[in-house]
């Protein structure tokens, strides 16, 4: 079979074309999805792309989570799609409350975009099975809303089952607490973190590397297989 993985285009979406063309590198079907529309075209996965939509307008991702495809895409995460949430998907997956805590304003306040190193804290998600736990992985990073949040009892939930999925090395970048650069929810279907590794997957564009094509052939064996 040939696994459909779907990309969510809302308004203000900048990064929808780039994780359509890693879906393909990965030996998917590609299937744009638009936000206004609750049918998710018989997708297998789903990601949510990064970029600003509805311009970051009361909170990023909080517009959006709004959208009729959300309505479906709950629905379906909550009976066990795979769905990753980069960038401006995390921050839509922490608003529609299928990851816990927040995406807050950077701690330095300032627009941030850089080549960023992480560490791969989680290697059993339907996102991250071809890494190995602990291996160390550069992709880009550029955000405004970047700095995770939540209460020490969530934070402590996510350490203690294991459900820190990535965490920034050498440099914090936002201030997100703990380091964390990504979360999966419990079952593992669920994925959010703010770097794009849909940036990292081929060695002429990005960061010249394909540390982030991973994320996607992980999802591409996972539905295979099953």
């Amino acid at each position: 079979m040939t696994a459909r993985i779907g990309v969510v285009t809302f308004p203000g979406t900048l990064d929808d074309q780039d994780a359509l063309r890693a879906v393909r590198l990965a030996g998917a079907e590609p299937v744009s999805l638009w936000h206004r529309d609750k049918d998710l075209k018989q997708v297998d996965a789903v990601v949510l792309a990064g970029g600003f939509s509805y311009g970051d307008y009361l909170r990023a991702g909080a517009i959006s989570r709004f959208s009729p495809v959300m309505e479906t895409i709950i629905a379906q995460a909550k009976s066990g799609m795979p769905v990753l949430g980069i960038c401006n998907g995390f921050q839509i997956l922490t608003e529609a409350h299928l990851l816990p805590g927040a995406m807050l304003r950077n701690n330095h306040l300032h627009f941030i975009c850089r080549d960023q190193k992480l560490r791969v804290e989680n290697a059993e998600t339907a996102w991250t099975a071809d890494y190995d736990q602990g291996q160390e992985i550069s992709v880009p990073l550029k955000n405004m809303d970047g700095r995770y949040v939540a209460d020490e009892r969530v934070l402590d939930e996510l350490e203690a089952e294991g459900r820190v999925a990535f965490r920034y090395l050498d440099l914090n970048p936002n201030g997100s607490l703990r380091d964390i650069a990504g979360i999966t929810n419990a079952e593992g279907n669920v994925v959010g973190l703010m770097p794009h590794p849909e940036h990292a997957v081929e060695p002429l564009v990005g960061t010249g590397g394909t540390d982030g094509l991973g994320f996607f052939t992980s999802i591409v064996k996972r539905l295979v297989a099953a």
